[in-house]
């Protein structure tokens, strides 16, 4: 559904993007992660086709966008991560206002706004002026525009930052929703248990480079690296160095009374580890083992490069 190849993009001096390189199969949500400015929103507005890009091809469903662009506008729905709206219609007048500027006739398009107000959880609200409404049902509404053409691919820009739980949730499964329906997501975002819960594969990008791209479960295969969770009996000033210098620890990361130890090796590693705790003037509370989590590999490839 979506090839990226190579692409780059350059800002005055600044690169925001270097020969980026992933693809998205057809049907799956694909989480685009990275921290704040690692170049997510510029990968993302070039694929929407809001702003050119240096060199590379980007190739949706089959068509090179440099060449298709008015041809790709009813491929690709896109959702800022702040949509704007006339805050004095109601959602309801929005879609249709939608559908009239798309040439949709009268009676198909207020079909199709009250089949999308259903769908995003707004139909009682429908009525209401969005300038009163939260956050999330501007997202909701936001998401129920992007797919008023049926596009084949959704893009979503942070679609969850600045919500409650409640509203990531309803948002979230609304992704799930989309994707079910035959629908390809692109979900850009830095909140690793949204990508978790809801994505396929992933692509995950620093200072504009990526440095992994792969299937939730390769990735968690290739990365896959025990930890063992300790809780101190009293919070820590520093890891202590009889932990970071057993052979058999890659790494470990300090929260105050709680160390997490990042394994080379487990099973010997655990009886090294026991060994230097043993030493420590701080008394253990708990001791637990476990796989990595997303965010344990999130981290791991940021701070490795």
């Amino acid at each position: 559904m979506l090839n990226v190849e190579a692409l780059s993009k350059s800002y005055a001096q600044t690169r925001a993007l270097r020969e980026v390189t992933f693809q998205v199969t057809s049907g799956q949500v694909f989480g685009f992660l990275g921290p704040n400015g690692a170049g997510k929103t510029t990968a993302m507005n070039i694929i929407a086709g809001l702003i050119e890009f240096d060199s590379g091809t980007v190739t949706i469903d089959g068509m090179d966008l440099r060449r298709n662009r008015s041809g790709l506008r009813g491929v690709v729905g896109y959702l800022p991560e702040s949509p704007a709206f006339y805050g004095y219609m109601t959602a309801r007048e929005y879609l249709l206002f939608i559908g009239d500027v798309s040439g949709l006739t009268p009676a198909a398009n207020r079909a199709r706004a009250d089949e999308l107000l259903d769908t995003v959880g707004l139909t009682e609200a429908g009525r209401r002026r969005i300038g009163g409404y939260s956050r999330g049902m501007k997202q909701r509404l936001g998401m129920a525009a992007a797919i008023y053409n049926r596009p084949r691919l959704l893009l979503l820009d942070e679609p969850t930052s600045a919500l409650d739980p409640q509203g990531r949730l309803d948002v979230i499964t609304l992704v799930a929703r989309m994707r079910d329906a035959g629908m390809t997501v692109f979900l850009s975002t830095h909140i690793l248990a949204d990508v978790e819960r809801v994505c396929d594969s992933v692509a995950i990008i620093k200072d504009g480079v990526v440095v992994a791209a792969d299937s939730m479960a390769r990735l968690r295969e290739r990365y896959i690296q025990p930890v063992v969770d300790i809780v101190f009996d009293r919070a820590l000033e520093s890891v202590p160095a009889e932990i970071t210098s057993a052979s058999h620890v890659d790494r470990a990361a300090l929260d105050g009374d709680r160390l997490s130890v990042f394994m080379r090796d487990l099973e010997p590693g655990k009886r090294e580890l026991l060994h230097a705790l043993a030493s420590l003037d701080a008394g253990v509370a708990s001791y637990s083992v476990r796989q990595p989590s997303l965010e344990d590999i999130f981290v791991r490839l940021v701070n490795s490069r």
